[in-house]
């Protein structure tokens, strides 16, 4: 591995969006280990999940430092809409942090600047993981990113609204069709499944349902878009979209804004998150509502699961044991749990998933994990698929399914 901090092709595919944006860490990827009083500094870059999530990292960082007083952590938290340009940014400027939370890495590890994890955990926490999650941190065998927080994908239900229409909870298509169309049909500004195809997740509705139909993205050598399995799942939303199963306009319709007019009554359906159940008992706790598993084409399980990562870049080798250190402090139970906890996600950690095993509300989340799929984040085309699906997926409420597929593929073949 070579320690200088380099900036090429696939580091340029692996971040999407190149545009500068400003600074924060002021140079790390020169400094030495040390600092003049003989600490060794930390930079720290992190996504904002929520309002809490810089609080949350401060206290980890002052729980860290107050067991290595020879160690600081800088801290800089930066939304996700600005993170993968900030992290491009820093790296042609050899300003990469130390430490990054993000989400695809491959293009990272192409241009050899992160170090394999096993380099900077210890043994003990790194067979903590959950097997499927390791394995999904891979390339080539090895793994070069910490898994961090996991998140699946089950079907939220007004149970209010089923009723009405006289319709249950739905396994399968044929049943979600029918149900959704008859919620749709009591009016009132009800809509019977909340669609989102915007540009803010569209891989995400795009996966559950294609994988729902027996599709895949591909895998870590080569991404399939346009398939007759893909088709099978495009050709489903357009039926639902054609039905009035689903709200209006669902081509530009974004998830967040979407799972909130569920949140208030409004939808009978929709895929959400476990940090769904947090907001809706936040804003309308009376909501009578259900969790179940996502309908697919036959009724077999399938979920989404995504999974974000902490990496190490290889800066400067005198800081390796520090970062070592930090990632054996958060790990350990009693502090990644909370913090887990705290931002409402699923924990990646074998400990960490027997300490919640007894939360009612994360149980239906927890279910459905093992027959989760993931995206092929390992392989460096993944970046182009992603922006390939948030700017064309939600052309499938106007456009032919095939011609739709058609278009991604070119786009990711393109890069």
């Amino acid at each position: 591995m070579k320690k200088s901090l380099r900036f090429g092709a696939a580091a340029v595919a692996a971040v999407a969006t190149l545009s500068l944006a400003s600074c924060g860490f002021g140079g790390s990827g020169g400094d030495s280990g040390g600092d003049a009083d003989g600490k060794t500094t930390l930079d720290l870059l992190v996504p904002s999940y929520s309002d809490a999530t810089k609080g949350l990292w401060e206290d980890v960082i002052d729980g860290f430092e107050k067991e290595n007083p020879d160690i600081d952590v800088k801290l800089e938290v930066q939304s996700w809409d600005n993170l993968e340009k900030v992290i491009s940014t820093k790296i042609q400027a050899g300003e990469a942090p130390d430490i990054y939370n993000g989400g695809p890495f491959a293009g990272f590890v192409g241009d050899e600047l992160l170090y394999p994890v096993k380099d900077v955990v210890s043994d003990e926490v790194y067979s903590d993981f959950q097997d499927s999650f390791i394995k999904n941190a891979e390339i080539d065998g090895t793994a070069y990113a910490l898994p961090l927080i996991a998140s699946a994908r089950a079907l939220f239900v007004n149970n209010t609204l089923l009723q009405q229409a006289g319709v249950e909870a739905p396994t399968n298509w044929d049943e979600l069709l029918d149900a959704a169309t008859k919620v749709s049909a009591l009016g009132g500004g009800v809509a019977g499944y909340g669609m989102p195809l915007g540009s803010e997740e569209a891989q995400a509705e795009a996966a559950v349902w294609l994988w729902g139909g027996g599709g895949s993205f591909g895998d870590a050598s080569e991404i399939t878009i346009d398939t007759p399995e893909n088709l099978v799942g495009a050709e489903q939303i357009k039926k639902m979209i054609d039905a009035g199963a689903t709200q209006a306009d669902p081509g530009s319709t974004q998830r967040s804004p979407l799972m909130d007019i569920f949140i208030q009554g409004k939808i009978g359906m929709q895929v959400g998150l476990p940090p769904t159940v947090g907001q809706i008992a936040d804003s309308n706790p009376e909501l009578d509502y259900s969790i179940v598993p996502i309908p697919t084409k036959d009724g077999s399980p399938s979920t989404l699961g995504v999974m974000d990562q902490l990496m190490a870049f290889q800066n400067d080798d005198d800081k390796k044991d520090a970062i070592t250190k930090f990632f054996d402090y958060y790990y350990a139970p009693d502090v990644y749990v909370p913090w887990v906890q705290a931002e409402g996600f699923l924990p990646v950690t074998k400990s960490g998933a027997e300490k919640l095993s007894g939360e009612e509300a994360l149980k239906p989340f927890l279910d459905v994990l093992p027959d989760a799929q993931f995206y092929p984040s390992t392989n460096p085309k993944w970046s182009a698929a992603d922006g390939a699906f948030k700017s064309l997926f939600g052309q499938l409420q106007s456009k032919p399914a095939q011609d739709v597929l058609t278009e991604i593929q070119a786009q990711v073949d393109a890069g």
